[in-house]
């Protein structure tokens, strides 16, 4: 098994759960099928590729290193001509996610590390405009997604971590049957199509567990250490 991770980073992210035309929301973290459509944009798929089907079977697991702060931004669309309604589109501001995804297909893994840095189509994080902060940073490991974020030093950025106690928990979404021990619920999140004309989701299971990492700036250990 192998794992590949993601650092997902930028002032703004937006992670579409059950949305109508007025009111678009956001889940607190990444959802598989938004990874999943970054991977087949770096891979250069386009929206109606059956090949996209295939990332399903990719196991998947994201850490929420630096909780986002919740904006909602009003907007008034004229839908048709001389029509208009009020939408309004919940983002996360200065969040930060590890995204774990594994494979037993060792050239799969390799393939999306060199597609994630050297992308075909522009990558988004969530939504179109909300492009990540910088060239994406990704790792390689050798082990399945649960036991990697359970060892990977915390993302957060310095300010952050600052603001943090000595010891900090972390939640950690996953498929469910990466976490076989945790109680799970279904979620609408398994990719059939993301044609813009008939975008289809089915469900699949998910399960959450939290890891506690030591904060390596804590303000009290900061000054101890001067």
């Amino acid at each position: 098994m192998r794992t590949l991770t993601v650092n997902l980073t930028a002032p703004l992210q937006s992670y579409g759960n059950e949305a109508t035309f007025e009111r678009r929301t956001s889940d607190a973290y990444p959802s598989k099928s938004a990874v999943v459509g970054m991977l087949a944009a770096a891979l250069g798929y386009r929206r109606r590729d059956s090949r996209i089907q295939a990332l399903n079977a990719l196991q998947f697991a994201v850490r929420i290193d630096q909780v986002g702060v919740p904006l909602t931004d009003f907007q008034i669309v004229e839908w048709k001509p001389g029509e208009r309604k009020t939408t309004d589109r919940q983002y996360l501001q200065d969040a930060r996610f590890v995204v774990a995804v594994g494979s037993d297909d060792d050239r799969l893994i390799e393939r999306l590390k060199v597609a994630l840095t050297h992308p075909r189509f522009q990558l988004s994080l969530g939504r179109r405009a909300n492009v990540p902060a910088g060239p994406l940073t990704v790792g390689l490991y050798d082990d399945q997604p649960i036991r990697v974020l359970t060892h990977l030093q915390w993302q957060a950025k310095p300010w952050y971590q600052r603001r943090q106690g000595t010891m900090v928990p972390l939640t950690i979404m996953a498929d469910a049957d990466l976490l076989p021990e945790k109680a799970n619920t279904m979620v609408k999140d398994q990719v059939i199509s993301f044609d813009q004309r008939n975008r289809q989701y089915d469900f699949r299971a998910i399960a959450t567990t939290t890891v506690t990492l030591k904060n390596p700036l804590h303000i009290a250990d900061y000054f101890e250490n001067i």
